[in-house]
This record gives C-alpha cells, structure tokens and sequence, in this order.
C-alpha cells in the first residue's frame, strides 16, 4: 500500500515509511487507554466494546479508502483513539468465568489478538490489488480498482459489524448495586448526607485507587515485561512481512503477497489449536511465569536461524518457514497470556478496568515506536549488506533477539514481583 500511495522515492524506504502508519494506531491508543479502563470500571465494560468496535467499523473502512499517506495516518491515529477495546475485554474474560479457568479465558484473548495479527497481514495479501488478480470479477474501473486496498478493510469492517449486532446479547459483569429512594422526606434528607460525605469519601478513596496501582509492584512490574515483550512482537510482525516480500539480494525471501499470507494463515490456524488445546495444560504445570520463561528462551534459536532462510530453495524454504512462523508465534502468544493472567491477579475487580487500561497504555507506547524502529532498522540494514558484523538482515533479526533477551532477564527476581498464588513456581 505504501509502495502504491507513491510517498516512497526508493524500494528500500518502504519499511521506513510503513513503520509510521502502523506506529499512528498505537500511538492514538496509548493517549487513551487509560481513559477507556477508567470508563470500563464507572459504566461498564459492554458499552466501551461496543463503541469501540464501531470504530473498528468506520476508521478501518476510511483507511482502506486512503487517497494519500497521510490519510492513512490520520485514519489509523482515530481508530487507536477511539478503540478502547482490549483492557476492558481482558477484565471481561477474568470476570466471566470461574477462578480455575481463568487461565483458558485470557489465552482466548491473547489468541483472538494472536489470529488478528497473523489473519489480518494473510487477507491483505489474498485480497489487495483485486483488479489485478482477479480481473473477471473486478473492474479496473470499479471502487475496487481505484482503491485498491478496499477490499480486504472491507472484509474486515463487515466481520466487525456482525461482532457489533452479537453484542446485543452480551451480558455486563460490572455489577453496580444501586440504592432504592425513600419517599419520605426526612430519610431522603438523610440519604442527601449521607450520599454527600460517601462521596467525599469515595473521591478521596478513588484517588488512593489510582495511586495504588502504582503502588502496585506485582501489577507494574508484569506491566513493564508486558511492554517489553509487545514491543518485540510488534517489531517481528512489522519485519516479517517487510523481510519475506523483500528481494533476495537485500536478504529476503523474494515471496509474494499470496505466499505470505498463506504463511501467516497457517500460523494463525496453530495460534487456535494450541491455545484451546496445548495452552491450558502448560499453564497448569509450569505456571504463567515458567511458561513465559520457557518461551523466551526457545525464542532466541529460532530468531537467529531466520536470515539464514534466504539460501534454501522451494519447498523446503516454505517448509521451514512456516514451521519456525508457527512456533515463534505459539511460543510469542505464550508469554503474552502470562503476563495478562499475572496483571489481572494484581488487583481487585473495581480496580481491574483502569489497571489494564494503564497497561494499554504502556503496551500501546512501545507498540507504536516498534513499527517505527522496526521499519528504520530495516531500511537501513538493507543498505548494509557487506558490513563485517551481521550483515543486512542478521542486525534486524539480531536486535530483535536483543529485546527478547532483555524481556527474559525481567522475568526474574528481585524485578518481577510474583502474586502470592504463583510465589511457589
């Protein structure tokens, strides 16, 4: 798309360019997550996921209408303001169930995100330039061939229509208890007081509220780890698809659209397979801090072997690739979903909205400098192809394994403080 709005002068300042599109949307969610959780824990969690899911369905049909880059810009910018969806949803799977499966409820979470990372790159790569690739169905004169985008930011607004209609039958889990009026006049009068000065109490005891969440050691610490990882997976799935398309000579894999959404359709495929199935088991053997751990560490292998890829040869490159994609992103989600089982244990319900609204926050900061970073990393190792130390892509993938280092170390004490039911793992 980037290539296609004209805005970059050199095939090599594609990434440069992209990382900023996909930095505005967290960008725009990290000034109001907060906001949203707040307004998660006074009015409920439905309403805020039904707004935000309409905003899903206006902005992600603006962008794929983009005339310019900086549409794209501004469209993904509104959409990350206005989507508080994730933190009050994340609260929502914790109070929806049962204690002993809580684990299952979050991994559904980190696994609907998961599968949106993974399906939503696959149908771009299906569905964009559809005059091209499908020109009996689609004219080049028609909305779809002077947009050529359109469709597959359709395909999405649609799907996230229906989701807004079943959310009609979505029950609330904030539960407000509210206090029958008195007629009489005299009790009405001492209700007045007494609302007067639970009000003071109460404003004073909300501010103590939100002071503690930074008080909070255990909460802010696996927030802190949280960011560190979404940092890194954001910057993988932003060199991905940039690394796979680019051309061998730059040390990419010179595979086309199609191939890498088939790629990224497989995996997202496994990412539901395991979490339902594999996920839950290995939560209750080894934790959601030993899980993580396990994770970061099979992480590293895998990343370093990526760069090396571009010297094998069809089917055996296919192969590889989508057996090292499913791994990292089963092993990625796995640290992901400890790190929300370990945040929503730190605080009490009332509490829960706002605690992961400030971890949107923090998440939604690192998110949106990762695409950026990311997409600058990248432009600029493709212009280093014969340095001495790790050429080309080798740094990209290098530093990537850089971070997912420095998330390992956190994960350890005296950093992360450990709720009392998981001290024992």
């Amino acid at each position: 798309m980037i290539r296609d709005l004209n805005v970059a002068k050199r095939t090599e300042d594609i990434g440069f360019y992209a990382g900023f599109v996909g930095a505005s949307f967290m960008f725009g969610r990290c000034l109001t997550s907060t906001v949203w959780g707040i307004a998660a824990d006074r009015v409920g969690r439905k309403p805020v996921v039904v707004f935000g899911i309409s905003s899903v369905v206006v902005f992600n049909t603006l962008f794929g209408l983009s005339v310019n880059y900086w549409m794209a810009i501004a469209t993904r910018f509104l959409l990350g303001a206005l989507n508080g969806l994730l933190g009050p949803i994340k609260a929502y799977a914790i109070e929806v169930c049962r204690p002993e499966h809580e684990a299952l409820a979050l991994s559904l979470v980190s696994t609907a995100w998961g599968i949106g990372l993974i399906i939503g790159p696959a149908l771009g790569g299906y569905l964009a330039l559809p005059a091209e690739n499908f020109p009996t169905v689609f004219s080049p004169d028609s909305i779809f061939g002077r947009f050529p985008y359109f469709l597959p930011c359709l395909c999405t607004s649609i799907f996230a229509a229906v989701v807004l209609i079943s959310c009609i039958w979505m029950p609330e889990t904030l539960h407000k208890h509210k206090v029958h009026e008195n007629r009489s006049r005299n009790i009405e009068a001492l209700e007045a007081r007494l609302i007067d000065s639970n009000e003071k109490v109460e404003e004073s005891g909300s501010l103590d509220s939100k002071k503690s969440l930074f008080r909070n050691w255990p909460l802010m610490s696996s927030i802190i780890v949280y960011c560190v990882f979404s940092f890194h997976d954001m910057a993988y799935t932003e060199v991905f698809s940039l690394w796979a398309e680019s051309d061998k000579k730059y040390g990419g894999l010179s595979l086309s659209s199609e191939d890498v959404g088939q790629v990224l359709a497989v995996t997202g495929a496994s990412l539901l397979v395991y979490q339902l199935f594999l996920y839950p088991s290995i939560n209750k053997v080894l934790g959601p801090i030993k899980s993580s751990r396990v994770a970061a560490i099979l992480c590293i292998p895998i990343l370093f072997a990526y760069p090396y890829m571009t010297y094998l040869s069809e089917p055996g490159l296919s192969i590889v690739l989508n057996i090292a994609s499913v791994i990292k992103n089963n092993l990625g989600v796995t640290i992901i979903t400890g790190t929300f089982i370990l945040q929503n244990n730190a605080v009490p319900q009332d509490q829960r909205g706002a605690a992961n609204g400030l971890s949107m926050t923090g998440m939604s900061f690192f998110k949106a400098l990762a695409p950026a970073g990311a997409g600058i990393v990248f432009s600029w190792a493709q212009k280093r192809q014969h340095a001495f130390f790790f050429p080309g892509d080798q740094m990209v993938f290098f530093l990537l394994n850089a971070v997912e280092l420095v998330g390992l170390l956190l994960t350890f004490k005296p950093f992360l403080a450990v709720p009392e039911q998981y001290d024992t793992r």
